[in-house]
């Protein structure tokens, strides 16, 4: 294995680990949303929007698969720092990152039909 190819696979874990986090934070900021839309009803003196839930339910959904690419980058940059070592071939497509990029999409499309309907 050269120094490249380890330091290459360093660069991508930490890619993944920054993903898990930004995931987590968006996720918390999602289920807080509906108590801040509660608040500013509250500190404007205006009835405060019905809650459906739906923030807290999408906000923990992203912070959970934010914990959970996290655990899988990690997983997974073990398996492949030991496939370098042994001087393995690599180079398919990362299942992982095309289902997190397809939940994501999913995820989003969802938000913008709930938006729309929620005008």
């Amino acid at each position: 294995m050269g120094q490249s190819d380890y330091l290459a696979a360093e660069r991508t874990f930490l890619a993944w680990i920054r993903t898990g986090l930004a995931l987590m934070g968006f996720g918390f900021v999602v289920a807080r949303f509906g108590l801040f839309l509660r608040e500013i009803g509250f500190a404007t003196h205006a009835r405060p929007p019905e809650s459906t839930g739906v923030s807290l339910w999408v906000g923990t959904a992203l912070l959970l698969l934010g914990v959970a690419v996290n655990i899988t980058a990690s997983i997974h940059h073990v398996r492949l720092v030991g496939r370098l070592r042994r001087g393995e071939q690599i180079g398919r497509p990362s299942v992982a990152a095309i289902a997190i990029a397809l939940i994501l999409a999913a995820l989003g499309l969802a938000l913008a039909v709930y938006l729309v309907l929620m005008k």
